[in-house]
């Protein structure tokens, strides 16, 4: 049995450590992935916003390039008279940003303009054909070989944007340029909200130049990222800002989430330790309960063995024949009969005890004399009292006090007090038993001047199995269940049991009875530990 129990304390010891690691481990995991989803769901919110912002911009240069395109089909070059005629008709409606095109001799030395189309003719024609002369022109690509490539120049001339698309073209033996004067101005007010609509849910978007002006759109606050993009060919001086307006909700639920995760870890990170805390002292309660368990069953076979022994050794002394003494026998056999009646008290403990622990404790109520029933209770413990020198002193200031009790319950819980009065405190040479009244309750006090009861065990020694510390120094034999049985005998009769000092020295015992109605109730089981 020693064995299985320290096989048992051993594998208790392994397991309980290896369990609170594994779990302490799982939540570290778990708030290192934490962590993870957290950079997770950034980076994925990044690589929305540049995929959103590489889709805006494109749709930009292909909105420009296919405007290009459809002047490409329109322009002749070999009918100069009418150069872009056809183009003006539909430019309204095909290619709105286009304001003039121009045909450039690539051959000559100054590039002359040979011939030009306008959808708005005036002064303003003339002022870009200087720059395309002295500005546009140097930037221009040149190529040894005719090239139908389409090219872009962006760039700003006295604050002003200019947008210009350019391609080669032969026609009778000779190289022309034709360059596309795009109207920077009707892309931002045209092409820009209808591309870039500022009630778009899902972003927000706007357009800066290269010294980071806007130049559509309005300053982006946003608790997401806010990520842009160059525009690839066309104006690609301009740069477009992105930013997500369900990134701002995205990242406030991913930091409610990353609080909820903490929180969760450090609840079952607390719930862990309070689990193993609460299995250490319920282990602790149960090994303490064992070991008590065992007292008592020592305790109670020293008990039972003491006054069997005596009865025996009396027996067997009268039943020898060798006591002569009319008076000797005498003494014998009341010897046999009282520690008869002491063997007796003790088994009915034990069995009453059994049947609280089994919460199948019953009491028969009935109409009885306190005073009678706790009188016959004292004289049944006075011959053991002479025998230890203790001078047992009843008092009652009344004859008759009539309560509903049942008389046996009581008498036990009396001879209980006085015997352990009688054994605990014998030094004292005196036990005092009053029976009174107290408001709505009838109080029996036993009172010895043995050495007390020390404060922090006031409240223990009801409990089962419990003794006192004085009485396991002086090695006084008892079963640790007597107050025990005694504090349910007085809760199932309405009342309680305490302890209070005596005056000057030793302890006082108190049973309380209710006086009013009848208490016919079965009280559960003495609490488990």
């Amino acid at each position: 049995m020693a064995e299985h129990s320290t096989h048992q304390r051993f594998v208790t010891s392994l397991i309980l450590p290896a369990f609170v690691i594994a779990v302490l481990v799982l939540d570290g995991v778990t708030f290192r992935n934490s962590f993870q989803l957290e950079k997770l769901r950034e980076q994925s919110v990044i690589e929305a916003t540049l995929l959103l912002a590489k889709e805006k911009a494109d749709r930009l240069e292909k909105r420009i390039i296919d405007q290009d395109n459809v002047i490409a089909s329109t322009i002749d070059v070999e009918n100069r008279s009418n150069f872009g005629t056809d183009w003006v008709d539909s430019a309204r409606v095909q290619t709105p940003t286009g304001r003039a095109v121009f045909l450039l001799d690539y051959a000559s030395n100054n590039h002359e303009v040979v011939a030009m189309s306008s959808r708005f003719p005036g002064l303003e024609d003339e002022h870009f054909r200087a720059l395309l002369h002295y500005v546009f022109l140097p930037e221009m690509r040149r190529d040894d070989r005719i090239s139908d490539e389409l090219r872009h120049l962006h760039r700003s001339v006295d604050g002003v944007n200019y947008l210009i698309s350019y391609w080669q073209r032969e026609s009778q033996g000779r190289r022309y340029w034709v360059v596309v004067w795009h109207d920077v101005g009707a892309i931002i007010r045209y092409i820009f909200p209808e591309l870039y609509p500022s009630a778009d849910k899902t972003s927000r978007i706007n357009v800066v130049d290269d010294q980071g002006r806007i130049v559509y759109g309005e300053v982006l606050n946003s608790m997401g990222p806010i990520l842009g993009r160059q525009f690839g060919t066309t104006l690609y001086k301009w740069r477009l800002n992105v930013t997500m307006t369900a990134a701002s909700d995205l990242a406030a639920a991913v930091a409610r989430r990353h609080v909820l995760e903490m929180v969760m870890v450090g609840l079952s990170g607390l719930v862990v330790i309070a689990g193993s805390i609460v299995i250490l002292v319920a282990a602790a309660r149960e090994r303490k309960l064992s070991n008590l368990k065992s007292d008592f069953v020592a305790n109670v076979s020293h008990e039972l063995k003491t006054p069997l022994s005596l009865v025996r050794m009396f027996g067997e002394l009268l039943q020898s024949g060798r006591v002569d003494s009319d008076e000797k026998k005498r003494q014998y056999l009341q010897i046999i009969v009282s520690e008869s009646e002491r063997l007796a008290a003790l088994i009915e403990n034990v069995l009453d005890f059994a049947k609280v622990e089994r919460g199948k404790a019953a009491y028969e109520f009935a109409t009885n004399n306190v005073v009678e029933v706790v009188a016959r209770a004292v004289e049944a413990c006075r011959v053991r009292a002479e025998r230890e020198g203790v001078d047992l002193e009843f008092t009652c200031n009344v004859t008759s006090i009539l309560l509903e009790i049942d008389q046996r319950a009581i008498e036990i819980a009396v001879i209980n007090l006085v015997d352990n009065a009688v054994k605990y405190a014998s030094g004292g040479k005196r036990v005092h038993i009053n029976l009174g009244t107290a408001g709505a309750h009838v109080e029996i006090r036993v009172v010895d001047w043995g050495p007390g009861i020390a404060a922090d065990e006031k409240r223990r020694v009801f409990e089962r199995f419990v003794r006192g510390r004085s009485t396991r120094n002086q090695r006084i034999r008892g079963s640790g269940i007597g107050l025990a049985l005694v504090k349910h005998i007085a809760e199932a009769h309405g009342g309680d049991a305490w302890v209070e000092d005596a005056e000057g020295r030793g302890a006082c015992f108190v049973v309380s009875l209710r006086k009013e109605g009848v208490w016919r109730k079965v009280l559960p089981s003495v609490g488990h530990d």
